[in-house]
């Protein structure tokens, strides 16, 4: 008897079925597939329900089937069963038609054919990709009629599809009434919540979760992320360590974008850290994240460093280098590295474009950055967005050429947008050509009359020209149309803390220390022969409304905590909401060289490396 248990299996054949069944289940792809099929033809088993089955599944739902082979087998199919019409609904509900699935639904209740409780989570994901509502409030209705009302996966495809299609009173009536709610319910409704924007709703949910899984702290740090509540972000993620969640590569590509967001180095470095250590497999997503975060953080050198190291380099990675070298005022390497890329085969695509037009404008590259443009249609068939035009009338502007800027202005297929102007008023700005700079001011007024920064650059156009009476005007019909203005704020992370400080700001817990030591540095400045650039303060460079006193600018203060904060010689790193003003632009040229420290400013448009006493920018910002 032992004998026979282990006798070769060649000795005993297995009958035509169960070897089809046996190829079916190791079958890797159409062509064996299709192999499968004509032999099943030839034993007779595409008449017998379970090989047949089998075929069609594969063929309907796994990675390596063929969907339209599917559709032709299963109409050869003479009465198929409830198995078969859900693999085709599977499938459909898989693919880009996923209308398909619940036409599918629509025949197989005509031909009397009835579902089972895996037929309607399929039918319900055609429904969120559709955003089908009605339809879902019809399947829903069949779920309770047929009696899967109570069965878990049913329940929670309704909650995720009514969550996802905006219907959230109708997911919260159908999540209060369900029994036992297990993580995926309350995962379809703190996303859902999340989603539309109700944050504090989805934080209450999500705080009355009693078991939380990556997934669940996905969602909501997701969500953070995408409301601009970056420190809220890195907070929960904090959490999220302590309750022993290991993050995925999706929830730390979020939070490298909170730190990008932030500025916060420090904490985007240990992140990278945490990924290296945990031998992390650097997916596209994850290596584009980390060259963002570290150029957006100032740490330009690291981010090509992780560039150089990442072996599949899509379009986003070559992109976020690009726009990263853009910002940092680097604009010759980085039309390089647009060069190489094209050379490597990557064709770029418009977000490309525009980090490359970015790099010449900041670098003054006025020939580059033309080439680039007359490129996008004539070489790579991408038509210039708004965008693009805005990034052409900045580099023209910057250089000093108005005429041409405004030329381009006045014939660009598409009607000039804010930003479009904004960027010829800045030029005028500049190249101080106050007459054009004044007609376009008020044109601006008309095109965005909530943004404050236009009624202030329209201001002081008119004060630098003497008429103070237009300039209170201006000022008074911003104060009667309620437009507020945002205030300055500057930024300093430190052991994984952000230190916020705005103008005048003594709210900070060592605000004695802060303005003693910035006492000190504006002696030392007066004392090597720096004189406070009060045009700017009576004017306001761009949003920059005169702060409570040239001194007490939130740039200053959070350079002074900065020299309180780390030792001598080390960075120091300061992120600032709105545009850097000329004095402080001017004071912390002057406190590199006479302290020997580098400053990395980035302000609202680009970043700033003041070292020896010069800038990166060139002071051409």
């Amino acid at each position: 008897m032992a004998r026979l248990l282990m006798a070769p299996a060649n000795k005993f054949p297995m009958d035509p079925k169960s070897q089809t069944l046996s190829l079916l289940e190791t079958c890797s792809g159409m062509e064996e597939l299709k192999q499968i099929h004509a032999q099943m033809f030839k034993t007779g088993l595409v008449l017998d329900a379970i090989p047949i089955s089998r075929l069609l599944s594969f063929c309907a739902t796994s990675a390596s089937g063929d969907l339209s082979y599917a559709h032709l087998v299963f109409q050869g199919i003479q009465r198929p069963n409830t198995f078969m019409w859900n693999a085709m609904v599977r499938g459909y509900s898989n693919s880009n038609n996923p209308e398909e699935a619940l036409l599918l639904y629509h025949h197989m209740l005509h031909f009397s054919v009835p579902p089972n409780d895996y037929t309607f989570p399929f039918l319900l994901k055609s429904c969120a990709a559709l955003s089908a509502l009605e339809e879902t409030q019809q399947i829903h209705a069949q779920i309770l009629k047929t009696g899967f009302g109570f069965q878990a996966h049913a329940t929670n495809a309704l909650l995720h599809v009514y969550a996802k299609s905006g219907s959230l009173e109708s997911a919260h009536r159908l999540f209060d009434r369900v029994n036992q709610r297990d993580t995926v319910s309350w995962n379809s409704m703190v996303d859902g919540y999340a989603k539309s924007g109700d944050m504090e709703r989805a934080r209450e949910l999500f705080n009355q979760m009693p078991a939380k899984n990556v997934i669940s702290w996905t969602s909501i740090i997701s969500a953070c992320v995408g409301a601009g509540l970056s420190k809220e972000a890195l907070h929960l993620f904090h959490q999220m360590q302590n309750a022993g969640v290991e993050p995925d590569n999706v929830v730390l590509a979020r939070i490298l974008s909170a730190c990008a967001h932030l500025g916060a180095l420090d904490q985007g470095r240990w992140i990278h850290a945490y990924i290296d250590k945990r031998e992390m497999q650097i997916d596209p997503v994850l290596g584009c994240t980390l060259v963002d975060m570290y150029a957006k953080c100032g740490d330009v050198e690291e981010a090509l460093s992780v560039f150089r190291n990442i072996k599949k380099r899509g379009v986003p990675a070559w992109t976020a280098i690009i726009t990263g070298l853009a910002i940092h005022g680097r604009g010759r390497e980085a039309i390089d590295l647009f060069e190489e890329m094209k050379r490597t085969g990557i064709k770029p695509n418009v977000i490309t474009f525009t980090g490359a037009l970015t790099a010449c404008s900041y670098a003054g590259l006025v020939d580059e950055g033309i080439l680039i443009f007359n490129s996008m249609k004539r070489v790579y068939n991408v038509s210039p967005s708004i965008e693009h035009y805005g990034c052409v009338v900045d580099l023209l502007g910057r250089a000093g050429m108005l005429k041409e800027a405004e030329e381009l202005v006045m014939t660009m297929p598409m009607k000039p947008n804010a930003a479009i102007w904004g960027a010829l008023l800045k030029a005028c700005h500049i190249h101080r050509n106050f007459e054009l700079g004044k007609q376009i001011g008020k044109i601006l007024l008309e095109v965005d009359p909530g943004h404050s920064g236009r009624y202030i650059h329209l201001a002081n156009i008119f004060a630098t020209t003497g008429e103070w009476d237009q300039a209170v005007k201006v000022r008074r019909l911003m104060k009667d149309r309620g437009v507020m203005k945002l205030p300055g704020c500057s930024s300093v992370s430190l052991n994984g803390v952000v230190h916020e400080f705005l103008a005048g700001d003594r709210s900070h817990s060592q605000a004695k220390e802060i303005y003693l030591m910035w006492s000190r540095i504006a002696e030392r400045l007066r004392q090597e022969g720096y004189v406070t650039a009060t045009r700017d303060s009576l004017l306001d460079l761009e949003e920059e409304e005169k702060e409570t006193a040239i001194h007490q600018h939130s740039e200053k203060l959070a350079i002074a905590f900065g020299f309180i904060s780390t030792e001598p010689g080390t960075v120091i790193r300061v992120t600032k909401n709105l545009r850097v003003c000329e004095d402080c632009h001017t004071a912390a040229k002057l406190i590199s060289k006479i302290y020997s420290r580098e400053i990395v400013m980035r302000d609202r448009t680009r970043f700033h490396l003041f070292r020896d006493g010069n800038c990166s920018c060139k002071d051409y910002w």
